[in-house]
């Protein structure tokens, strides 16, 4: 027996689910709402299943409506994948692509990217999670995510490793604090100070951990954050010092914050693209992969020559890792 629903159909019920609400998807998909709710209703009756429960003021994936999702999208992504050699991502394509990225590392590098890649395809949404290292992963090996950019995943046997960049962390501080006064800072000295530190759920945490198991902190950390953003609003309010990626620090030009080289050892992070292997990029997913190494490529003549980005104290802003 025929299944009597077609791509349209498909591609109503994945805006749906991507955008939960009939007329933002309706919108999404340039069609009326009474017209999106007929290809719905064709979806469901072809299915013999409800796959919405609606009211007047939400809408929401029934059980079996969430088991059918991911196939839906698994199925319109091959058909993007098999149309790739036809015919390239245009502008009046619709489409979407999933990015997971550590915040550190979507703040600095995805702006730009983004704002150059709507330009060029206008219709093709960009879905971002920034989150942390290991979420970012768990997107990516699920499949929630079309690839990632993060500092973990090179040591995982299903995932492909793209490095970008290396940068090294670096003692946070306000400008008034006695470290600033210095040229660069061992690890030693930074404990010497009341400090501040990411927990155990951070994978920065998990770094430093490893890099630093011949230099233990003499006392424990003041405070304890999830994110690197928060360390920096402690330590501005004078709670501490910190060690924090290079990237996470805002420009020269902030009225409060500096930063000072960490040494003994030099700890650097490694940031890349992670993919899981054996999975095809959408042609937009590839589109906007592509795009994030040709700005690599662009920040290269800006780096120092031991590989670290040049960015501290240049137009960096505030972010998290």
């Amino acid at each position: 027996m025929g299944i009597n629903f077609d791509l349209n159909d498909l591609q109503a019920f994945r805006a749906v689910v991507e955008l939960g609400s009939f007329r933002k998807a309706a919108e999404a998909v340039s069609i009326s709402q009474p017209a999106l709710s007929r290809r719905i209703d064709k979806l469901e009756e072809a299915l013999g299943v409800r796959l919405f429960d609606r009211t007047t003021r939400s809408v929401t994936l029934t059980t079996v409506g969430r088991v059918f999702a991911p196939s839906a999208e698994q199925l319109l992504d091959d058909l993007d994948v098999a149309l790739l050699g036809i015919r390239d991502v245009s502008s009046s394509r619709l489409g979407h692509v999933t990015i997971a990225c550590v915040p550190s590392v979507a703040y600095y590098f995805l702006p730009n990217v983004i704002a150059s890649y709507h330009r060029r395809f206008p219709r093709i949404r960009v879905k971002l999670l920034d989150s942390s290292a290991n979420d970012v992963l768990g997107a990516v090996i699920s499949g929630e995510a079309d690839f990632g950019v993060s500092f973990m995943g090179s040591q995982e046997p299903e995932i492909e490793f793209k490095l970008l960049l290396e940068e090294r962390f670096v003692a946070a501080c306000r400008r008034d604090h006695p470290l600033a006064r210095k040229s660069r800072v061992t690890w030693g000295e930074l404990y010497e100070h009341e400090y501040v530190s990411v927990d155990k759920t951070s994978g920065n945490r998990l770094l430093l951990d490893q890099a630093l198991s011949a230099v233990p902190p003499r006392a424990p950390s003041v405070c304890e954050t999830r994110h690197v953003t928060t360390m920096l609003g402690l330590i501005e309010a004078g709670l501490g010092v910190a060690a924090v990626p290079s990237m996470a620090m805002p420009g020269e030009d902030h009225p409060v914050l500096t930063s000072v080289p960490l040494v003994e050892p030099v700890v650097k992070r490694r940031v890349g693209i992670v993919r899981r292997r054996g999975r095809p990029l959408t042609p937009a997913a590839e589109e906007f992969h592509r795009a994030i190494i040709e700005t690599k490529r662009g920040r290269v003549a800006g780096s120092d020559a031991g590989g670290n980005s040049a960015t501290t104290g240049k137009t960096r802003r505030k972010t998290a890792s």
